[in-house]
């Protein structure tokens, strides 16, 4: 994005902050109080002066009267400074939480498509440590440059009335201050950028990694992993340390700046003093104490640079997910009513990538109470079909149906609902085993849960915990083994008691003789159920009514496990050659 984005970015979030208006006014309040009580403290301390200035001049009274008032000018000033204080961060932690609660309903709403594309740490980073920066800098920045305005247009004021010739030199020597603050700022916000870029790849990286640690441990690849996150870490030190090298520089520039025309201005002040009397020492040293509040705002405001940089870069990267397409809002279709199971699919094309088509015009006809096992080579798009199926991904062109309602007219939850999904690869949360099995149906009773453990036999191992169904499952079940995960994820089905399956690979991590006990469990359980199966071991697959067989996107050949035998095609070359390979591993075991 280019810099000018910036303000439109800065607008945007403050619309955030409209909720907490009271917080705001109050921000407001306190900074016009405080400040308030800061213009007044350089007028009380001049009069005190003058009280005491010249032999036999000393008029104690009014300086202790002047002190009095200091006192309670500075102890209100504190009170309302407090209140800036506390409004400022609940106004701030408030926004971040609505904004982080924004993004991540926002994610929930995003097509599959575009969270396939993006790198999961990534879009954690986006989500925690971003809105966390934008929270830190960009709103604690805010107050301070209101705070700071409304110093610098207060003692403009009082130096206007004290004297207008030395505060209009204050005031013409000031762009130069603000000359240097933005020519160094320029330079540094294309670095801030590239390095919130990088604090997300690394994160990224190092999810991957961490999730991947037995491969890359199996493999032994941890040099080369180490070797490629220190090559990260280094591009991210070196963007860091140029944005934070750049930024370092404004305070002092600025601070040796407003230096210079404070000690012109004391100078030529006490020149005036001594030689025409045209101030007194009072004045002259409330003048300096005004001409020193007013630069030391400018000091503020280019000391928070980094800061308002850094949450400037990083509210573009939350913004840019927040602005993601999400999936057409259906809430005004209708459910899909009385789900039967029957599946047609007519003239169905659909790609990734418009250069790549990968299912060409693919018709098929799924009765109800069907098991269809899906076949064929890596790529030849079995999971794409899944996919299309519970309209994860809507097809280019054709029309899927089910109960020959097309799926495109009703609600996806709706649709989704008619299915049980169990994937090859589990998915359990941070919670107990009550909890996961129950995920699809929360109103489920007890024994509802315990008999679905049984019925996945899952119940056994389940009871071998201390704290059985009530047992704390972290980090996607890490606790259990993949096959106990699997048997959870296939429980957590046969609760859901749904119309139609989807079976991925669903018993690939259980052992042989568990698999024949689970696969009786799916046979009962689809009774009267379409059932839709993708398998590499076609082996598994014999029963089935329908046996797909795709490469390439098409369905080459249709039909029985013994009418594909008999044909003598391209699944009967599949079939013998997953036995050949299993015959020869067999006798090169027996060898060895």
């Amino acid at each position: 994005m280019k810099r000018s984005a910036s303000p439109s970015v800065i607008a945007r979030l403050l619309r955030y902050t409209k909720p907490y208006r009271l917080q705001l006014a109050l921000a407001i309040l306190g900074a016009i109080c405080s400040v308030a009580a800061s213009l007044l403290t350089p007028f009380l301390t001049g009069k005190a002066i003058d009280s005491i200035v010249g032999p036999g001049n000393v008029q104690m009274s009014i300086v202790l009267r002047y002190i009095t008032v200091l006192i309670a000018v500075t102890a209100i000033g504190g009170i309302f400074q407090w209140i800036l204080a506390a409004a400022t961060n609940s106004l701030a932690f408030s926004t971040s939480k609505d904004l982080r609660d924004a993004v991540f309903a926002h994610i929930q709403k995003l097509p599959l498509q575009y969270l396939d594309r993006q790198a999961h740490g990534d879009m954690i980073s986006r989500l925690a440590s971003d809105v966390d920066k934008i929270s830190d800098g960009l709103l604690q920045g805010f107050t301070q440059l209101f705070s700071g305005l409304m110093t610098i247009l207060g003692t403009l004021a009082f130096m206007f009335t004290i004297n207008p010739i030395i505060a209009a030199a204050v005031v013409v020597l000031t762009p130069l201050s603000l000359f240097v603050a933005s020519f160094i700022g320029k330079r540094s916000h294309a670095m801030f950028q590239k390095q919130s870029a990088m604090r997300g790849k690394i994160s990224g990286y190092v999810e991957e990694s961490v999730s991947g640690a037995r491969v890359i441990q199996a493999f032994g690849h941890e040099a080369q992993t180490q070797e490629e996150f220190e090559q990260l870490n280094s591009e991210l030190y070196q963007c860091g340390f140029r944005a934070q090298f750049y930024s370092a520089l404004t305070n002092p520039c600025t601070r040796f700046v407003n230096n210079v025309v404070y000690a012109a201005v004391g100078t030529v002040g006490a020149i005036l003093v001594l030689l025409r009397g045209v101030m007194s020492p009072g004045t002259l040293t409330t003048f300096l104490l005004y001409a020193n509040q007013y630069t030391k705002p400018f000091n503020e405001i280019t000391g928070v640079v980094t800061e308002l940089q850094t949450a400037i870069a990083a509210a573009k990267r939350v913004f840019a997910v927040l602005d993601a397409e999400p999936e057409s809002d259906d809430s005004a279709l209708p459910a899909l009513q009385d789900c039967d199971g029957t599946v047609d699919l007519e003239h169905v094309r659909f790609s990734y990538r418009p250069d790549t088509q990968l299912i060409r015009d693919l018709n098929l006809h799924v009765p109800q109470g069907n098991i269809v096992a899906i076949v064929g080579p890596t790529g030849c798009g079995k999971t794409t079909l899944i996919n299309l199926l519970m309209r994860f991904y809507d097809v280019n062109d054709g029309v899927v149906r089910v109960s020959d309602t097309p799926i495109r007219d009703v609600t996806r939850k709706s649709l989704r609902n008619c299915y049980g999904m169990v994937l090859q690869d589990t998915w359990l949360f941070s919670g107990t085993i009550r909890d996961n099995i129950r995920y699809g149906n929360p109103d489920a009773t007890e024994d509802q849960i315990r008999a679905a453990a049984q019925q996945a036999h899952a119940h056994a191992f389940i009871e071998q915990f201390p704290d059985g169904y009530d047992t704390l499952l972290t980090d996607n079940g890490g606790n259990l083994s993949q096959g106990q995960r699997q048997l959870l994820c296939i429980a957590r089905i046969m609760l859901t008691d749904p119309p139609m399956l989807i079976l991925d690979e669903a018993t690939s991590s259980i052992d042989t003789r568990t698999e024949l006990k689970i696969q009786q469990a799916f046979h009962r359980m689809m009774q009267g159920r379409t059932c839709f199966i993708v398998a590499h071991r076609l082996s598994t697959i014999k029963e089935a009514d329908t046996i797909l067989v795709m490469k390439d996107g098409n369905v080459i050949e249709q039909g029985t496990h013994a009418q594909l035998l008999a044909r003598g095609g391209f699944y009967h070359t599949l079939y013998n050659s997953q036995f050949a390979d299993a015959t020869l591993l067999a006798k090169n075991g027996a060898a060895v």
